[in-house]
């Protein structure tokens, strides 16, 4: 990684700059609590993981956020894992969610979209009337704090009233996607016992009707702990026999009662992909999700009133939980319902356009499908009110930060962010001050104290290393569920450096203070001692317009070799031939290192992914090296269980 700084791709300019509201945090927190007032956000910075419990108390306040009953510090306890936020204080995470219903009733809280419709609002005040209706519900069946609730739904405004209802009342929301399976949903929901269930009869998607009565019907038999069924008619069906209607538990006019809770009572439960076993059931408090997203959607994403924010995503991805969060801001959240590919690849940004959306967020997979698909979104669409676009779900290639500055604005924002379900925030991203380099994220965000060490615990600059977080962030998981002695979450992240976050992935922490994303470091590439996360490989091979997507493995060989397949599924009408495989391995040799070409190119008739849209990697490796497919991989995860297929076959063939 080269020191010399290049010319950035985009700089805010000095009124952005100042209308900023980190700016503005900046000049408040110098004048009340020593911050400091010089230096800009690298100071801020460096003064927030410097002043840790300052700096939190800090947010709380600038964000007015409510204690009904005061903390008696900020951190109690900093040990990692454990550390404990906030004691004594308790506080709701719904009611701060709904505030903006008492200064702008009549605007939109909600914007909804989805394949066939125009975009249809919920304001402030009829979101608010519907969380105290459902909430007065929800106690009526029995639901107490610490209760779990399930929704088993797509990103409509029903999924947000539930959320906000069972926060509400103290529960802990956990949600699935209605593309996922029986199985899937069932290796989630089976571990929280959860007492109530909403529930659609089917969803719209890629313009067809996807009837989903007989997974719930499953999903019903196989969940014992629970007490209520809600139906919620989306594609028009008549409720199962016994379930509750929505239409009836949002009928009322009841204004919410907000249960009080400790700082880290559970709020959700989200899940790891699972894709080597049962996936973790990651629990994240109400106070702790409170603060950090405040900061993050807040100082971070620059969202308050007046903005629209939009990120595609699904309900069973923590992105989902983020865009919610939108509201604490006051901001209007676009919910999306449908392909992110119909009826053109160009979907996405006609949503941007129609919802005039500010903030718009999407993966990086969808820009560079974009980009491959030769779609032209500022000449197609007005997307003058798009001030940011932000990434996430794997690193955005340097082509993509181009074509994105090239294709929709010079006067771009544009933020690729990295974080985790882990931690449902960012380690890196954002921040509206900062220049943007191409194929960089601006910065490690505030408060959090992000590294790249080597394996010592040394830290590194200019050099790739593994991710580490060494002081606590209030959104890590007070636990994972059906863990009582820790040791799972203790394992998952503190096994390699004691008392300090490992999250897995390689990067590089610049001179100049911005960050690199390699990829994940358990599937890491390792030829003759020089490491490379497999994002590099796919940024050089996927440029190429005959490749459509790419999946790269290390496999190290019991005589002491190294085999590095790259597997390849090509685009319609291309054809691997002598040419191709030539320009790929000249691709890899001239951009990235003689070491990484790979041994040998492979056709394939698809990738696998897990259910949100992440390249498998560590389960291909396995079914490579040999392990049995139902001990490699948890069926349930994959999107695709037949391409993995390919991969087992391949492994048979070569032992």
């Amino acid at each position: 990684m080269p020191t010399v700084n290049p010319e950035p791709l985009w700089r805010p300019d000095p009124q952005r700059t100042a209308q900023a509201q980190v700016t503005k945090f900046q000049t408040w927190a110098a004048r009340h609590h020593g911050a400091p007032a010089e230096g800009g956000y690298p100071a801020l910075h460096r003064w927030s993981v410097d002043e840790l419990e300052t700096f939190w108390e800090a947010v709380t306040q600038w964000f007015d956020v409510r204690f009904s009953t005061p903390y008696t510090r900020v951190l109690g306890d900093r040990t990692m894992p454990g550390a404990e936020w906030f004691p004594g204080g308790t506080l709701n995470y719904a009611e701060h969610a709904l505030r903006a219903a008492a200064t702008r009733p009549g605007e939109p809280a909600l914007l909804h979209v989805d394949e066939i419709h125009e975009p249809s609002p919920v304001t402030w005040s009829e979101l608010r009337r519907q969380v105290g209706s459902l909430a007065g519900e929800l106690r009526a069946l029995g639901v107490r704090p610490g209760d779990r609730v399930s929704g088993y739904l797509p990103n409509i405004p029903e999924a947000v009233v539930a959320l906000l209802a069972t926060a509400a009342v103290g529960g802990v929301w956990t949600s699935c996607a209605p593309d996922f399976g029986a199985r899937s949903v069932l290796d989630r929901f089976q571990q929280v016992e959860p007492v109530v269930l909403f529930a659609v009869d089917g969803y719209r998607y890629g313009g067809k009707a996807h009837d989903r009565r007989a997974v719930v019907a499953e999903l019903r038999a196989e969940l014992p702990t629970l007490r209520a069924v809600v139906h919620i008619p989306l594609l028009g069906a008549e409720p199962p026999e016994g379930a509750l209607q929505w239409s009836a538990l949002t009928a009322a006019d009841e204004e919410p009662v907000f249960e009080q809770v400790p700082f880290d009572h559970p709020l959700w439960v989200l899940y790891s992909s699972g894709t080597t076993g049962l996936p973790k059931a990651i629990v994240q408090s109400q106070g702790g999700i409170l603060v950090e997203h405040l900061k993050q959607l807040g100082l971070h994403c620059d969202l308050g009133p007046g903005d629209r924010f939009f990120w595609y995503t699904s309900t069973g991805w923590m992105m989902w939980n983020f865009l919610v969060s939108g509201l604490l801001t006051g901001t209007t959240i676009v919910l999306y319902d449908g392909s992110p590919g119909h009826p053109d690849t160009g979907a996405q940004w006609r949503v941007a356009e129609r919802t005039g959306t500010t903030l718009y967020g999407t993966s990086a997979a969808y820009v560079m499908a974009c980009r491959k698909a030769e779609v032209h979104p500022s000449r197609d669409f007005d997307l003058s009110k798009v001030r940011c676009v932000a990434t996430t779900g794997s690193p955005l290639p340097p082509d993509g930060f181009r074509w994105l500055h090239d294709e929709v604005r010079a006067d771009l924002w544009i933020a690729s962010v990295s974080g985790g379900t882990d931690v449902c925030s960012c380690f890196a991203g954002a921040v509206p001050t900062l220049p943007v380099y191409t194929g960089e994220l601006q910065s490690p965000g505030l408060g959090t104290d992000l590294q790249s060490w080597d394996p010592d615990g040394h830290p590194l600059t200019d050099e790739v290393g593994e991710l580490v977080v060494t002081n606590p962030m209030p959104s890590m998981p007070v636990r994972f569920w059906n863990d009582p002695d820790g040791s799972r979450y203790h394992d998952s992240y503190f096994d390699t450096y004691p008392g300090v976050w490992r999250h897995g992935d390689w990067i590089t922490v610049t001179s100049r203070g911005s960050v690199v994303i390699h990829g994940r470091s358990d599937s890491t590439l390792n030829r003759q001692g020089v490491r490379m996360g497999s994002a590099d490989i796919y940024e050089v091979v996927e440029r190429l317009p005959e490749i459509k997507e790419s999946l790269v493995i290390g496999i190290e060989q019991p005589d002491g070799g190294y085999w590095m397949p790259l597997f390849v599924h090509l685009a319609p009408g291309a054809v691997l031939d002598e040419a191709l495989l030539d320009r790929i391995k000249q691709a890899i040799r001239r951009e990235l290192s003689p070491r990484h070409v790979p041994d040998e190119v492979i056709e394939v008739p698809g990738v696998p992914h897990t259910l949100t849209g992440k390249r498998i990697e560590v389960p291909v490796k396995r079914l490579l090296q040999g392990t049995p497919l139902e001990k490699a991989v948890n069926p349930g995860a994959v999107d695709d269980l037949g391409l993995l297929h390919f991969y087992e076959d391949l492994a048979r063939k070569r032992s």
